[in-house]
């Protein structure tokens, strides 16, 4: 599978240090499925399949890389919170720690995607602001020009 960043990527980007995982935690097919649900209506699939054969390295690595590892986090989040194994699914607890309540998962959960929006408004600026380098980059089909919501407010553009 073609993927904009690799696994190891992944874990460098949106994993801060000590927050160990065993590299079959995720695959390619999960950032795919962020690439597809966050990264394609705003880049378009045109510069999309450019990206992914190759070109605009400097754009992807500099622009993409750190908002498809936060969404893909994301996505990812839920399942890494909890365990499921012989016994059904668990929250982890030991004795020197124990599950995070409801709330603190939340607030994790809305900073990793106020900051994944946020750089990938910057992507979304930089292509807007650099049309000329991208042809393949469709002004009218960035879902971020037609529609975004910041601070709890729809708006329609």
């Amino acid at each position: 599978m073609n993927t904009l960043i690799s696994p190891l990527q992944l874990l460098k980007l949106a994993f801060r240090e000590g927050e160990y995982l065993p590299p079959e935690t995720f695959g390619e097919a999960d950032i795919a499925a962020a690439e597809q649900r966050y990264i394609v209506p705003v880049i378009g699939p045109e510069l999309h399949e450019k990206l992914l054969a190759g070109n605009y390295n400097d754009f992807r690595d500099e622009y993409l890389a750190a908002p498809l590892a936060l969404f893909t986090r994301l996505a990812l989040q839920p399942r890494l919170d909890i365990r499921t194994g012989q016994c059904g699914t668990t929250a982890p607890k030991s004795s020197w720690s124990q599950p995070a309540d409801d709330e603190a998962l939340l607030r994790h959960r809305h900073a990793l995607r106020c900051e994944a929006r946020t750089l990938l408004r910057r992507a979304s600026d930089y292509l807007e602001n650099h049309r000329d380098e991208f042809p393949e980059y469709l002004p009218e089909k960035n879902i971020l020009k037609r529609c975004t919501t910041d601070g709890g407010f729809v708006q329609i553009r």
